[in-house]
């Protein structure tokens, strides 16, 4: 089996291939509820292309998503907040594989519930200088179908650290989608244990298997 188009499965490590695109988006129908539990999202699944997607960056600045991924084939992380020991944990791995990454070819983006302001924070504080992304109100994320209901012991701090907009208190589960330059999922890693992140040397492994038998 090819590494072209593995998706490592929710809650475990069983890996799926999917090489033909699906026809259409599903993301209409994932925006309409998001479930109580992280164990019963409906994710985007590999062979299915992302919904449109402006968002701001750590500066503010409107960022058309889909343009930068026209540009390169993009890994797309959705991690929770800076307020996460887990995904800051995750976004300084990801700063250590950036240079391997990009020297693929590869974009990387990483998007949470933060505010701007929240994002600007977290470069700040660990030095990141790869992309951040802020979709406060987690529509993007509810398009990926990955939001779920937060527990109550986060709704305290959510709306804050979003800037006021995440009123439907949800949360992402983490997770990193490998996108083609068309959008196409080829490869996805959700796991709804938010403990459990990927590491970067399987990360890059498997980026550098896609570029090897793909053409993205």
């Amino acid at each position: 089996m090819t590494l072209l188009g593995l998706s490592l499965c929710l809650g475990g490590l069983s890996l799926q291939a999917q090489n033909k695109p699906s026809e259409g988006n599903g993301s209409s129908t994932r925006m309409v509820m998001a479930p109580a539990m992280p164990e019963d999202i409906s994710p985007l699944l590999v062979g299915e292309k992302v919904p449109a997607m402006q968002l701001p960056d750590a500066n503010g600045t409107m960022q058309n998503v889909n343009a930068l991924i026209k540009a390169k084939p993009t890994i797309l992380v959705f991690y929770r907040g800076g307020w996460c020991p887990y995904c800051t944990k995750q976004l300084s791995g990801l700063q250590e594989a950036r240079e391997s990454l990009e020297k693929m070819g590869y974009k990387l983006l990483a998007i949470s519930t933060d505010s701007p302001e929240k994002l600007s924070e977290t470069m700040g504080k660990q030095t990141l200088d790869y992309t951040l992304l802020s979709d406060a109100d987690l529509n993007v994320t509810r398009a990926f179908g990955i939001a779920f209901q937060a527990p109550g012991g986060y709704h305290n701090f959510l709306p804050q650290s979003s800037g006021g907009k995440n009123t439907a208190l949800l949360l992402p589960v983490p997770s990193v989608f490998i996108l083609d330059r068309n959008g196409i999922i080829l490869f996805e890693h959700i796991n709804p244990d938010f403990k459990q992140r990927i590491s970067s040397d399987m990360l890059i492994s498997v980026a550098q298997a896609l570029r090897q038998t793909s053409q993205m």
